[in-house]
């Protein structure tokens, strides 16, 4: 395989991977130049031995459920095995949506760099904080990930989580940086390559669902970093419409090519996975170029 683009999902995050893989074919010059593969955890049975036992996260002992909105986060890492550690791979999150052309990344020099993710320091308190949510790999220098492997690290105690997600066990040396438009986290901006809706909180398509993901517990994780708790409430609204706006028009693209149905989406609805006005919503979107030419005349 050669420019494959990686997103990782479980089953509360596939509407949103479905629009991310439509919205890099549909934004690239060269779609045909690229493959996107969507990679589930539920595709991968070893998650199942893992169900209700306690892992170590942030110093502190955590019990992982698979049916957390983020418990796809592993799968990150599994596309250089996936490659035979061959090729470039880019990884996205299934709430990172094309803007720009992702065959820019594939075209780039990576400087012999293994990895090009975003930095984001001092975030959870950590100053060698990589977001992994997006990134370049060259998966021939990444011969010793191995996700099975490092599960079973992250289960004996081994292995922090924390660690893991945020790439503190690399080498810094083959880590390159990778500039904010290409993991942009809840702005849409002129320049935006990949748009990340990374508040969990005010994801564009969860608006009034209940929460469905655990959360650090403020002060008591201070003592206790581990601690952590499904949350009470519902998701919020995100606070830029346009970027709302923008995830109801690239899928109502995908009902109209039939990457998507009704019916997929009314049992997503009734799964609590996408907001019960979904449909109301795809019916009322301006469009994606509409969008789009908005952001660009607003920053002209």
């Amino acid at each position: 395989m050669a420019n494959t683009v990686f997103i990782h999902t479980n089953a509360q995050q596939m509407a949103g991977a479905i629009v991310a893989r439509h919205s890099l074919k549909r934004q690239s010059a060269r779609p045909d130049a690229i493959e996107v593969k969507i990679t589930r955890r539920e595709d991968f049975p070893i998650f199942r031995e893992y169900e209700g036992r306690k892992f170590l996260r942030a110093g502190g002992w955590r019990v992982w459920r698979n049916d957390d909105l983020q418990s796809f986060t592993p799968v990150r890492f599994s596309p250089p095995e996936q490659m035979g550690y061959a090729g470039r791979a880019v990884v996205i999150d299934p709430d990172v949506f094309a803007v720009g052309d992702i065959m820019e990344l594939f075209d780039r020099d990576m400087g012999g760099k293994a990895i090009l993710a975003r930095p984001r320091p001092g975030h959870n308190g950590r100053d060698d904080y990589i977001a992994t949510s997006a990134m370049l790999l060259d998966c021939a220098k990444l011969t010793h990930w191995n996700m099975a492997r490092n599960l079973e690290r992250m289960f004996s105690g081994d292995l922090d989580y924390e660690n893991w997600i945020i790439l503190a066990e690399e080498t810094r040396e083959t880590i390159g940086e990778l500039e904010t438009i290409w993991n942009d986290f809840d702005r849409l901006g002129a320049d935006t390559r990949l748009l990340h809706n990374t508040k969990r909180r005010t994801q564009p398509w969860k608006t009034g669902l209940p929460i469905d993901f655990t959360n650090r517990v403020p002060l008591i994780g201070r003592w206790l970093p581990g601690a952590g708790v499904r949350l009470p409430g519902r998701y919020k609204p995100h606070p830029d419409p346009r970027q709302e706006a923008l995830f109801f028009s690239y899928l109502a693209e995908c009902l109209d090519a039939g990457e998507v149905s009704e019916k997929d989406l009314r049992a997503e609805m009734s799964a609590n996975h996408i907001r019960h006005d979904a449909l109301e919503r795809v019916k009322s979107a301006p469009g994606v170029d509409a969008i789009l030419g908005q952001v660009g005349a607003a920053a002209a």
